[in-house]
């Protein structure tokens, strides 16, 4: 039976059938016979998580816009859509062509989280797409990856045939370009793959092997192909002003997580938080002009009908005269009724006035991020605001009618001592006392206490994680400290999970077996609480005799070499190194002032 027949009948046996039908506004559909080459472009969670995605808006938009090129998408198919393809054979299918995955020359994959990684394997098999890279042959598709996760992607790199670093608008479709003429002339894979290395950013781990000593320790790489550098450096798209934000992004059927529009402002940021692996990654910084931002917002309005549209960066109110840019953008769509919102705010009054700009009277929740509770431990994590900041921040917010406030915090950052647990809800509770003694008001706070995971190319890098038994332990204290504050709600991360993303964020391919086992044994959807089992995983790691606790708990040697070592980000190894003897100098520094 056909595809087409066998969805006609599943589809209305599933939630959600709209996130299947490929049929949205703005989707573009081309002639698979007219096109020189096709690409399938893979989200590893479901609809909703992936079209809120904007690199795959980006990349989805820059690609099509190539007459020879075809880009389709796929998501994560839902649990229940899941049993029903595998129970009537159906294999993973590009949205727009209803094509087997199987059958397009390119699969990508877009890693934005070490969680979503079972996914990625369980999406492979069911495409019927070999999981190892060195099983597949010249009619298979070349599976590349793509995102943050790219930088350390070790524990993937033997199911996948090659990563792009860095920005993708200009290096995808240089990949891209190559396909054609390497098919007519009969290019095997290995001929291939060895053409693609030349590309800037590209990195094929087949022609790479890892070293490691006798008991065990990560040595360093060794090229096996001379095709292969001795370092890859990631791709930089220099100048956002081109062509490449999408002004026609997809409208969803089914409403996303961020059911909006999104207005890139600028790429990167200057504030250098030493536990922030996209600040580190995305640099330099790369700003687009406020007319260029003027039009996009004239194209997504006219192309979406969207009445909300975020301008997004890592700390959009880093924007130069980003306050004029939103009184021009209000004034000019003011007859239409659109709301422009910003994701993320700085402590300080300014921020907050930019904001009463957007809200026009509407008063949700203001969000701010001070990520620890004392000033020692904000010193040392490279967040260089004051308790005097946030106290002003949220003051004028209250003052311009706001109420309710979302903080983030995290817990077992570097040098952290209970002091600074506890001192989360000191300050929470300090915070709204002064407010009442100031403005006769009680706000109401909900409080977010993260647990910090250690990711590569920060400087925190070589930094353990806290055990799970004192994550879960120190989140006793902060509930203790809680227990009878009114105003205050609490939410944390789950160690278990916050465990996981740490072994693969610092790990080798040694963890790729594992992968392949745990698809075996059904995880998928780990990002999930719903769909997240510690206990499962910790069997697979006993039957498979890795210890976990080498990859998150210890303290990595300055100066042994790190299995994303030949991978470069934008701050050298040496800068890392540096901002890691300040985190300690900036620690003793204040315990002599005090």
């Amino acid at each position: 039976m056909p595809l087409e027949k066998h969805l006609e009948k599943l589809l209305p046996l599933v939630q959600k059938p709209a996130r299947y039908l490929g049929d949205e506004w703005n989707a573009v559909k081309k002639d698979h016979n007219a096109a020189a080459v096709r690409m399938v472009l893979a989200f590893p969670d479901i609809y909703e998580v992936g079209m809120s995605n904007l690199g795959l808006k980006i990349i989805y938009e820059i690609v099509n816009r190539h007459p020879e090129m075809l880009l389709e998408r796929v998501f994560a198919p839902a649990v229940e859509m899941e049993e029903l393809m595998r129970k009537h054979s159906l294999p993973l299918f590009a949205l727009e062509s209803r094509r087997p995955v199987r059958e397009f020359d390119f699969v990508g994959f877009t890693l934005q989280y070490e969680l979503s990684y079972s996914n990625v394997l369980n999406m492979l098999d069911l495409a019927g797409i070999p999981l190892y890279s060195e099983k597949r042959g010249d009619g298979e598709p070349l599976v590349i990856g793509g995102g943050p996760c790219a930088f350390n992607p070790e524990p993937l790199a033997p199911f996948f045939d090659l990563f792009l670093l860095g920005d993708g608008e200009e290096g995808l479709p240089e990949i891209l370009e190559k396909w054609p003429a390497l098919k007519r002339k009969g290019a095997v894979r290995d001929e291939v793959l060895a053409a693609l290395a030349a590309v800037e950013g590209v990195y094929v781990p087949r022609f790479y092997r890892p070293r490691y000593s006798p008991g065990g320790s990560f040595l360093g790489m060794e090229r096996l192909h001379p095709a292969a550098p001795g370092s890859i450096r990631k791709r930089t798209l220099r100048d956002l002003e081109g062509p490449y934000h999408p002004l026609a992004p997809v409208v969803p059927h089914v409403e996303a997580v961020h059911d909006r529009g999104i207005i890139e402002l600028f790429r990167g940021c200057s504030r250098g938080c030493r536990f922030c692996q996209a600040g580190m990654i995305y640099r330099p910084v790369r700003r687009r002009s406020p007319g260029t931002l003027k039009k996009i917002a004239r194209e997504i309005i006219k192309n979406t009908g969207y009445d909300e549209l975020s301008l997004s960066s890592l700390s959009s109110c880093d924007y130069p005269g980003i306050d004029l840019l939103m009184s021009d953008l209000n004034r000019a769509h003011e007859s239409e009724r659109v709301r422009f919102t910003l994701p993320s705010l700085r402590l300080d009054s300014f921020s907050v006035g930019v904001a009463e700009q957007f809200h026009r009277g509407r008063r949700g929740s203001l969000t701010f991020a001070p990520e620890a509770a004392t000033g020692r431990l904000r010193r040392v994590i490279g967040k260089n605001i004051s308790e005097e900041d946030l106290f002003s921040a949220v003051g004028t917010a209250v003052s311009a009618g706001w109420s309710s406030f979302k903080l983030y915090f995290m817990i077992g950052l570097p040098t952290e001592e209970e002091e600074d647990v506890v001192a989360i809800v000191a300050l929470c509770r300090k915070l709204r006392q002064r407010i009442k003694d100031e403005q006769g008001r009680w706000i109401n706070l909900a409080v977010s206490a993260a647990t910090f995971v250690p990711k590569a190319h920060t400087p925190f890098q070589w930094e353990p994680q806290l055990p799970m038994a004192e994550v879960k332990r120190r989140q006793g204290l902060l509930r203790s400290a809680a227990r009878r504050e009114k105003g205050i709600r609490l939410s944390w991360s789950d160690p278990g999970s916050s465990f996981l993303e740490a072994v693969f964020a610092r790990g080798d391919r040694r963890l790729a077996p594992l992968l392949g086992r745990a698809r075996q044994k059904g995880c998928r959807f780990d990002g999930w609480s719903e769909h997240f089992s510690l206990s499962r995983w910790l069997e697979l790691f006993a039957e498979m005799k890795i210890n976990p606790e080498e990859y998150a708990y210890r303290r990595f040697a300055e100066l042994e070499p790190l299995p994303w070592d030949h991978l470069e980000s934008s701050v050298g190894k040496d800068i890392l190194a540096r901002e890691y003897h300040r985190s300690r100098r900036d620690n003793l520094s204040w315990e002599v002032q005090q």
